[in-house]
This record gives C-alpha cells, structure tokens and sequence, in this order.
C-alpha cells in the first residue's frame, strides 16, 4: 500500500518564516508543491526569503504579522483565506532565545531580569498559542488541518543559562497536548496537533556560544556532543522531512505528540 506523504497544493503557514528554520521549512514545503504563507514581524527579511520561494517557482506570499498580536493574526489569516481559499498547515516557528535572557557564565537565578523573562516566554509559548488560536480556527470551522508547534530539548531537562527559553519551550509541549486534545474532540479527528523537539543545531542565535571566533568548539559545545551519540550537530536541513511527515496522511493518527529530532541527545544518559 502505498502511504501519501505529499503536502502538494496544500497551504501551509510558516510563522518565522524570515529566520533560519522558518526559510529552510519554507523553501523545503514550496519544493514539495505546497503554497506558503510566510510571515514574519520583519519586512526585510521576509521580502528576501519570498523572493527565493517565487524565484524556485513556488507559490509563496508575504504577511508582515506579529505572532503576539491576536487582532494582526486574525487579518492575516482572513487574508490567507482570501488568496487561497483555506489554511492546511500551520508551523509555529516564530521564538527563540533572547541575549537579555541568557545568564552569563557568572550568573545564578537571581541576576536574571524579570523584563527578559517576560520576553522569552511570552514571544516562544503565547508567540506559538495566538498563531494556533487565529489559523487554528480556520482549521476547526473546515474539520481539518494540521499545527505544528517548535519545543527544544531544553524542555527535556534542565540546560543551564536560558531559564525563560526552557520553560516556555515546556509549556509547549503541554500546549500541544492540551490543542491536540481539544481539536480532535471537539472539532474532529482530522485535525491534528503536534511537535518537534530539535536538538543541538547551530544558528544565528547560539553561534557565539557553541563556536568561538576561530571556529573551534566551546566548552558547552564540547558538553553537548559528550552527551549527542551521532557526535555532531544537526543540519537544519535535517528538521524537513519529520515536520512534512507530521503535516501529511502519512501520519493521520498521529496526534499530541513531540519528536525528538537531536541525533539521540534525549535518549543518552551520558554514560
């Protein structure tokens, strides 16, 4: 039997679409035929990332939306479904840690700014819950879709220095239990809610602290790959192919669940 992983023709919305993950989900969903939506709160660099998505060919446009903004969110989703007529996809890729919200080497707890923490949780948890919450709705009036949320295996265990990010990147994985649940009860089974947990892989945001200048390992690089049975770090690339599983019929009865995607780093007790 053969099993249709296909996104094609489908409309998927990428939030974040203007960062590194949110470009390399975009241009992966675009070569696999569906039509994306990117936004993103920058112009600039969401104008570059559809330009390349139209350049290849795809079906691609831009909205300029705040994920913290719940009255931006339902325009721009009432837009979407204007141009294309549904939402299929939603993958809530807007987040990330913030300078502000990382504790140097030389910090404890209570040095942390309580505006940073702010910040951090509320752009990566509410940043993930209002997207869900206005495309979702789409989803739920149709009786179908799928959402997928971004955890992190710092909601695994402890990762010292980024309290904010841990904790909302937790609050994550709860959320989706929580959506998952209550879309397929209330609105039907085929609508799921998942995510994935990437592992260690190194971008604009954590370069200074797994690299140093010279491009050698860090001590905390070094922490990480002790722990990282494949004993490297993931390619971004690498984050396509479970996120478009997860999205497809492929995986019709999969719902509520967070993937792992870090190379066994989860799975390893160091030992």
């Amino acid at each position: 039997m053969r099993t249709n992983f296909s996104v094609k023709d489908k409309v998927a919305v990428i939030t974040g679409a203007g960062g590194v993950l949110g470009g390399s989900l975009a241009r992966h969903f675009v070569a696999q035929g569906a039509r994306v939506a990117a936004l993103d709160i920058r112009k600039e660099q969401l104008d570059s990332v559809v330009e390349i998505l139209r350049s290849k060919g795809g079906q691609a446009a831009g909205f300029v939306s705040d994920v913290l903004d719940c009255m931006e969110l339902r325009k721009t989703a009432q837009q979407i479904t204007d141009l294309w007529g549904t939402i299929d996809i939603l993958i809530n890729v807007a987040g990330g840690n913030l300078p502000g919200a990382t504790l140097g080497e030389d910090q404890s707890v209570f040095d942390m700014k309580i505006e940073d923490w702010k910040k951090v949780t509320d752009l990566n948890l509410n940043g993930t819950v209002y997207p869900s919450l206005a495309m979702g709705r789409v989803m739920a009036d149709r009786g179908t879709g799928s959402i997928i949320n971004i955890s992190s295996m710092a909601a695994y265990s402890a990762i010292t220095r980024v309290p904010g990010y841990s904790a909302a990147k937790t609050g994550i994985i709860s959320f989706t239990q929580w959506m998952a649940m209550e879309m397929a009860l209330k609105f039907g089974e085929k609508i799921r809610v998942n995510a994935i947990a990437p592992g260690f892989f190194i971008g604009d945001q954590n370069r200074a602290v797994l690299l140093n200048p010279d491009g050698s390992l860090t001590d905390r690089s070094r922490k990480v790959l002790a722990r990282t049975p494949m004993k490297r770090f993931g390619n971004i690339t690498e984050l396509n192919g479970a996120v478009q599983f997860l999205c497809s019929e492929a995986a019709s009865f999969i719902t509520g669940i967070v993937l792992p995607i870090d190379g066994g780093f989860s799975s390893f007790s160091g030992v």
